[in-house]
């Protein structure tokens, strides 16, 4: 299977004059055969002007919509068999697209370019993609390498069906491998050096806290809500044990803060149940693969 004649390579780029020219052409010479989409997501500078002087099919968003929104974009306008995601500031070597497509023909529906560790710009980053990538192993039962790599070949038709679930920011990545997982689909991670980007990085160091948090929600809420919940209600409900057991001893009595601990265990617990019922309406859709 010849799959660079049936790929789709998806770049969503905002503001990347600086890098885009030389990493469409460095594309262009190494797959000439695939379809090569930019999605220019409201920039400001000759983004869009430079992808269409190198033979890119662009798209135009009319003002910035976000990583996510932009891939959303480049999925449906993509007509190949494949999808091929990667960034437009020249982070992801293409000649490691072949690495991908190889994989992909071993029977894998999704693989995934997991950057060395060391490729990440920080320490700070290094560690929270590491802490990023323990916890969704863990949750999930998948050693999962790279969390938040948007560097991806995956089958078109089973990405679109996802689609609805994927939200419009840099989580996207997150969304769409836990789908996956969810679902039973086989992935692959493959290890790849990404370079140093030139020019200002459109993520910001303040929100990654933030941004830490909501993934972490994302997902348990994706993969599996009850070894989320679970957790967090049984130690709720031992606290509540546990202040029980010392007002009992200290003043031979119930108080109202051990019942709030205990109401609070059980709200949580049955939270989780009914995340867990909710979740899996999400992945019914799976079933009707062809």
């Amino acid at each position: 299977m010849n799959v660079a004649k049936n790929l789709s390579i998806v770049l969503p780029a905002k503001d990347e004059a600086v890098n885009l020219a030389a990493h469409l052409t460095e594309i262009r010479s190494l797959y000439p055969d695939s379809e090569l989409i930019v999605i220019n997501d409201g920039s400001t500078d000759d983004t869009a002007l430079i992808a269409r002087d190198n033979g890119a099919t662009v798209v135009d968003h009319p003002y910035s919509m976000g990583n996510g929104a932009a891939i959303k974009t480049g999925a449906r306008m993509a007509t190949r068999k494949y999808l091929l995601f990667m960034d437009a500031d020249g982070q992801h070597q293409p000649a490691d697209i072949t690495k991908l497509m190889e994989a992909l023909d071993q029977g894998y529906k999704m693989v995934i370019g997991a950057r060395n560790p060391a490729s990440h710009a920080s320490k700070s980053r290094r560690a929270m993609n590491f802490v990023y990538n323990k916890i969704a192993s863990m949750m999930t039962g998948f050693k999962i390498l790279d969390l938040t790599s948007g560097f991806r070949i995956v089958e078109a038709k089973l990405f679109r069906q996802f689609l609805y679930l994927l939200p419009n920011s840099f989580s996207y990545p997150t969304t769409i491998t836990m789908a996956f997982l969810r679902s039973g689909l086989p992935i692959k991670y493959i290890w790849i050096e990404a370079k140093k980007r030139e020019g200002k990085s459109k993520i910001r160091h303040i929100h990654d806290g933030v941004r830490f948090f909501i993934i972490i929600l994302k997902v348990g809420a994706l993969f599996s809500p009850m070894r989320l919940f679970l957790p967090i209600s049984g130690a709720i409900f031992l606290t509540g044990i546990g202040y029980y057991a010392f007002t009992y001893i200290t003043q031979s009595r119930f108080t109202n803060m051990s019942a709030v601990l205990f109401l609070a265990s059980l709200l949580i617990f049955l939270i989780g149940i009914i995340g867990e019922q909710i979740s899996s309406l999400h992945y019914q859709v799976s079933q009707k693969e062809e």
